[in-house]
C-alpha cells in the first residue's frame, strides 16, 4: 500500500489510520484544513491523541521534526486549538 501519509514527517501508522478515519488521505488534505481541524477531527472521532499530534502535523506540514517546531508556533496552535473548543463550548 502506497500511503501518502506515511511519507510525511512524524506521521506513523497509528497517526496515519486515525486521519483515513477522519477522511483526511493525503498532504493536500492536511494543508487544506490544517493542522487544528486535522488534529480536532481525530479528537472527534473519539481517539485518544495528545497533543503531540497536534505539533506532528504541523511539522509534517512544515518538514521539520515536530520537537522543532518552534515554541511560539506551537503557542499560536494551542491558542487556535482553546479558541475553537470555546467557541463549541459557547453554542
Amino acid at each position: 500500500m502506497n500511503d501518502e501519509l506515511l511519507h510525511l514527517r512524524n506521521l506513523g501508522k497509528t497517526s496515519a489510520r486515525w486521519l483515513h478515519a477522519c477522511g483526511i488521505h493525503s498532504a493536500a488534505d492536511l494543508r487544506r484544513l490544517g493542522a487544528v481541524a486535522a488534529y480536532r477531527a481525530v479528537r472527534s472521532r473519539g481517539f485518544k491523541a495528545s497533543k503531540v499530534l497536534l505539533y506532528a502535523i504541523e511539522g509534517a506540514l512544515l518538514d521539520v521534526h515536530w520537537s522543532e517546531v518552534p515554541a511560539e508556533r506551537k503557542n499560536l496552535l494551542n491558542e487556535q486549538l482553546d479558541a475553537v473548543s470555546s467557541r463549541q463550548n459557547v453554542q
